[in-house]
């Protein structure tokens, strides 16, 4: 990306999957917002709207895959996969392959992936973890005498700058990690050691999409309802187009820094927590007493308020660190959270309301996916005025469990949903808030 906007074009970005800090990176390298294309928690023609109305405002699009190429959702379908998004567009795929201890054996590799799916076009392939100079030479040749998709760049082992990660993945990407300094030398890497002539030729040979027929639905509305929406460096795992969801519905959205601030914007509807990293942050979220009371003031009008994971943490009693340290927080939820040291929970889940809530009527289902290192500290349903909001199925296929939890408008849950699951979950909240404002008034 830093090194196509040195050659003055406009960049767009995409990341296959239900992902957050890949995007954060990808968004600062093009200077503009990333958006995640998913086949599972989406559907063909939202990916694909979604897509021509983003990539028609630049002059090149790149998407980022996710895992393997072929890995998805589950070991025999390609729902979820990069290939699914990949066939959905007609998007050229250049594979990027570790190729440490490899020669020869590129090519068999190479085949193998350029045989799988008749649907998906491999056009090129990048080394990565090249030993040297000699050893991408032997590769290139190895993929040109079988007549494979052609070597694009060999990519020498330790010849890039390291990015920080923590138990999430990849910590979020900022100035302090992803500055111009790095991003210059990340290009310059590219254009010393890739064909980038190669690249823009497979891009333009991708294939046109009509964009009257499918991309999004642009409307511009009233905004009659103003929802509070966390972000800051506790607080930002959000999919851009779930905000831009909300207000195309009528939604005025509204920062405010549980961090900073000392209480919640004024004449709020509604707040949306989303998640982040909260445990890192704990002891200076809990210091913010003015923010933590308003919180308290606001939910005690009953107004509606969605947390999702690191957002349900926050509106716990409080986070428990892995070293036994504890941070008070707001206490609506009647339980502490716990940071593990392993991975609590990773994977798609399809979600089905056990009562009306505030994206759906009873039965109603919505998808998503759940990815955290905490657990809750008992049960919040031993306090009577809570009760269960989700019935919950994994993938791949396992036995329902009970999951989210719901007092009044309030609902706090681990699962990140996708709105575009469900396009009538967002107009659904939208009248929530705006029923209560009405009945404000």
């Amino acid at each position: 990306m830093s090194a196509l906007r040195k050659r003055g074009l406009r960049v767009q970005t995409f990341k296959v999957g239900p992902d957050y800090l890949d995007p954060t990176y990808l968004s600062m390298a093009s200077g503009r917002p990333c958006y995640n294309l998913d086949g599972w928690m989406t559907n063909k023609d939202y990916v694909k709207g979604l897509f021509v109305d983003k990539a028609s405002q630049a002059d090149i699009s790149v998407i980022e895959g996710v895992m393997g190429l072929f890995d998805g959702s589950d070991a025999v379908g390609p729902e979820g996969s990069t290939a699914e998004i990949a066939s959905w567009l007609g998007a050229p795929v250049i594979l990027v392959v570790n190729v440490h201890g490899l020669a020869r054996s590129i090519a068999a590799l190479v085949q193998g992936f350029t045989t799988f799916d008749s649907k998906v076009k491999i056009s090129g392939a990048i080394a990565n973890h090249c030993g040297s100079e000699r050893h991408g030479m032997w590769l290139s040749e190895s993929l040109k005498a079988f007549g494979l998709p052609k070597l694009l760049a060999s990519i020498p082992r330790g010849s890039l700058p390291g990015l920080p990660s923590r138990h999430l993945g990849l910590v979020s990407a900022d100035v302090s990690i992803l500055n111009h300094q790095v991003l210059d030398t990340l290009g310059e890497a590219m254009e010393r050691r890739c064909s980038m002539g190669d690249i823009l030729e497979i891009a333009g040979s991708a294939p046109h999409i009509s964009q009257n027929s499918l991309s999004l639905q642009k409307q511009i509305v009233e905004k009659f309802v103003r929802l509070g929406v966390a972000k800051d460096s506790a607080f930002h795992f959000y999919y851009p187009d779930n905000l831009e969801a909300l207000a195309a519905a009528g939604c005025d959205l509204v920062e405010f820094s549980p961090l900073k601030d000392k209480s919640l914007p004024g004449g709020l509807d509604g707040v949306y927590f989303g998640g982040g990293y909260p445990e890192e942050c704990a002891d200076e979220l809990s210091k913010n007493m003015t923010m933590l009371n308003s919180i308290r003031r606001f939910a005690d009008t009953d107004r509606p308020i969605y947390a999702e994971c690191g957002g349900l943490m926050y509106l716990s009693k409080g986070i428990e660190s892995i070293d036994g340290e504890k941070f008070e927080l707001v206490g609506l939820l009647p339980t502490w959270t716990r940071m593990l040291p392993r991975l609590k929970s990773l994977g798609y889940v399809e979600v089905i309301f056990m009562k009306d809530s505030l994206f759906g009527a009873k039965g109603r289902q919505i998808r998503g996916h759940e990815f955290h290192y905490s657990e809750l500290i008992g049960d919040p349903l031993q306090n009577s005025h809570w009760a269960w909001a989700y019935r919950v199925r994994r993938r791949p296929k396992e036995l329902e469990h009970f999951e989210g939890f719901q007092r009044g408008n309030i609902l706090a849950s681990y699962v990140h949903g996708h709105f575009a699951s469900r396009p009538d979950s967002v107009r659904h909240f939208v009248s929530v808030c705006k029923n209560f404002k009405c009945q404000e008034k």
